[in-house]
């Protein structure tokens, strides 16, 4: 299978792409709008909310990194591209042959099903057009909602990493390690809805 990065992806509802610089006020707006719930399961949360400028500095980051095929996070918008839903990635921190997959939702829009659909949707551009062998989802036992994902869609949970984190009171956490790899997905292909890719 030729690898192919794809920039963006249409599913029914969404529109998930490589950010641009100019996302920053839509990032900022959610990330402060959903801080509460950030916080209690994202290291990087802690440090927030942080500057207009911060924000455009680290989509220019994200940006660069896509347009090098060193990472790839994506934005989660609505049809229009005028409400940042959430965010999500296909990142390349497991090994060059896979993907891990986070995600988090704006708390404006949560259980409404957003996270599922954009993660069908990355998972089927990771073995469709990544070329790539497997995709975990890393999560805390205790994120009730995180973890409903990976169970939905198929992944099997193929390791609990015992104490390797902390939460942001200090307290020791585990790590779940959910699994798909190629193979599972060609089984299961035919449930995944058709999404519109865009390069």
């Amino acid at each position: 299978m030729k690898k192919q990065i794809t920039y963006g992806i249409r599913t029914q509802r969404l529109l998930i792409r490589c950010y641009h610089p100019s996302d920053a006020p839509m990032l900022l707006e959610a990330i402060t709008h959903s801080l509460d719930e950030l916080k209690k399961w994202m290291p990087w949360a802690q440090n927030e909310p942080s500057s207009l400028k911060s924000k455009q500095e680290l989509l220019e980051k994200f940006e660069q990194e896509f347009l090098e095929n060193i990472d790839y996070t994506f934005g989660i918008f609505n049809t229009q591209e005028d409400v940042l839903i959430g965010s999500t990635g296909l990142h390349t921190r497991i090994g060059a042959d896979a993907r891990e997959i986070g995600y988090w939702i704006n708390s404006k829009y949560a259980k409404q099903g957003y996270a599922t659909e954009s993660t069908q949707a990355l998972i089927k551009v990771g073995f469709e057009h990544h070329a790539i062998n497997k995709i975990e989802i890393h999560c805390d036992p205790e994120n009730m909602a995180s973890l409903k994902i990976p169970k939905k869609l198929g992944f099997d949970l193929v390791e609990v990493l015992q104490h390797n984190t902390t939460s942001p009171e200090g307290e020791p956490r585990d790590t779940m390690i959910w699994r798909m790899t190629l193979e599972q997905y060609q089984k299961i292909q035919h449930t995944f809805p058709d999404v519109e890719v865009f390069y």
